[in-house]
């Protein structure tokens, strides 16, 4: 029997020697197993013991220095601790049973055995003897060891009977081939395409936790391909297969949207790991197939996806049960400027149009930039780098017009109150007038954002309007 060894941490012979007392078999199970294997970090530990697993971890908490605290989950019959850095579940061995349209199990007792059967995939049915009899065995019936070295995908049982009982997995096996860069074997995923509507049984916060978790693997497409190729896809966010496909006319084609976003959505996540840009590739085009027009004179058109898009995006949020914060405000700010630095790479651009930007884009004009960067996806690579020089050309000139004016997140000196100080206004459209002229003249460079300087504009705009400045002299 092939032996792993474990990491160099007290828990482990903790738990061998409190289940030992409790006269109970303990293994480590699971995830940690399968990423102990992978050589992938984990601090999530899983002990399953044939026996009572709360006992088992008091026992634990007793043993270790410490004393932890022990919090009991007595629904799912589980406890967790916290040992250093890691975080220890303990659990019961059980066998589970399906009811067709739930997928919440019902739970009895069981064997090692039984707990294996019950696991998802063979890379996570894998698991470790604390038992001092065989301390470090691995446990792999299913060989999830071989799978891991091919890497492969693949469910325990038959994946029908995987899938039908708990249609999350369907979800969960893109992730980790996404994650992993595993294939998935091919039975599992004709089965996935097979019971694909059984996804519809599954609350949407879970479908989105796995969702963002592809969104957040190394090369995010591939995860996205395999739910499109699935049916998954078409399921849980039928907007975005909607970008797929190409039509031509009078031999005119446009591009295929769909695969264009993966490949933006792939550029950016080789920049940065942030989810919310990553969210801002995948909806950045979301409106084309809404303001999609042809021309004979110019072919295909798009015009307004952008503020099309930026309108769909709390829809889109609130539909995926996504947070509507200001996570959800900044990927609606990014969908509604991604077109707006490529307008800025023409040699004539004026400082204003710079101003413009910087105010509107704020603290995210970073990120922005990101996108705009990762949204070249020609084929042609004298483009691309004709592009992307432009590009280095506009954020030399933001952060010339950053230093010299302020603009970032800038607000108008002249606030809304002192406009209704100055001419005994009460608030009314126009104060708001007065407060979008000044800030114009300032976005134009014709004032500059000062006190002194903008309140002798607004006396002047005022008095434009017939408004009197009320501590000026009634003679």
């Amino acid at each position: 029997m092939e032996h792993v060894t474990l990491p160099n941490h007290p828990i482990f012979d903790v738990v061998s020697e409190a289940a030992a007392e409790l006269g109970v078999d303990a293994y480590v199970i699971g995830g940690f197993v399968r990423d102990l294997v992978l050589k992938r970090p984990s601090k999530d530990i899983d002990v399953v013991c044939v026996g009572d697993g709360i006992a088992l971890a008091a026992t634990v908490a007793q043993k270790l220095k410490h004393k932890p605290k022990v919090s009991i989950f007595k629904n799912f019959g589980t406890a967790m601790l916290r040992a250093d850095e890691w975080e220890v579940e303990f659990v019961g061995a059980r066998k589970e049973s399906y009811r067709e349209h739930s997928r919440k199990p019902e739970v009895a007792q069981g064997t090692l055995d039984d707990d294996l059967h019950r696991r998802d995939f063979t890379i996570n049915a894998l698991g470790i003897s604390l038992n001092k009899e065989n301390y470090g065995a691995l446990i792999d019936e299913f060989d999830g060891v071989k799978d891991m070295r091919r890497r492969i995908i693949r469910t325990p049982l038959k994946p029908g009977i995987t899938f039908s009982d708990d249609p999350l997995r369907m979800m969960r096996a893109i992730r980790f081939a996404s994650q992993l860069t595993f294939d998935i074997d091919p039975d599992t995923f004709d089965a996935i395409i097979e019971h694909k509507e059984r996804i519809k049984i599954v609350s949407q916060e879970r479908i989105t936790d796995e969702l963002n978790k592809i969104v957040l693997s190394p090369v995010p497409s591939y995860g996205f391909k395999l739910l499109f190729a699935s049916g998954l896809l078409h399921l849980i966010f039928p907007k975005m297969v909607e970008l797929q496909g190409v039509e031509t006319k009078d031999g005119n084609s446009h591009k295929d949207n769909f695969y264009h976003t993966l490949q933006v959505l792939d550029n950016v996540a080789q920049v940065s790991d942030d989810l919310w840009l990553r969210w801002s590739a995948i909806m950045h085009d979301i409106a084309k197939p809404d303001t999609k027009r042809y021309s004979p004179k110019v072919g295909w058109t798009f015009h307004g996806h952008e503020d099309r898009g930026a309108r769909m995006v709390p829809k889109l949020f609130r539909d995926l049960k996504l947070p509507l914060n200001e996570h959800m405000k900044f990927v609606q700010k990014l969908v509604k400027l991604h077109l707006r630095p490529i307008a800025l790479v023409k040699e004539t651009v004026t400082d204003s149009a710079i101003r413009r930007l910087l105010f509107e884009a704020g603290d995210d004009v970073d990120a922005l930039m990101k996108l705009c960067r990762a949204d070249i996806t020609s084929k042609n690579d004298n483009k691309v780098k004709r592009y992307l020089q432009n590009f280095d050309k506009v954020e030399k000139r933001l952060v010339e017009v950053e230093e010299s004016d302020k603009l970032r997140n800038f607000q108008p000196v002249i606030t809304g109150e002192v406009i209704m100080e100055t001419f005994d206004l009460k608030p009314s459209k126009t104060v708001g007038d007065l407060k979008h002229i000044l800030t114009e003249a300032i976005l134009e460079g014709k004032v500059k954002n000062e006190y002194d300087e903008a309140f002798a504009f607004l006396l002047e705009r005022g008095a434009e309007l017939g408004l009197r400045h009320r501590h000026s002299s009634n003679n």
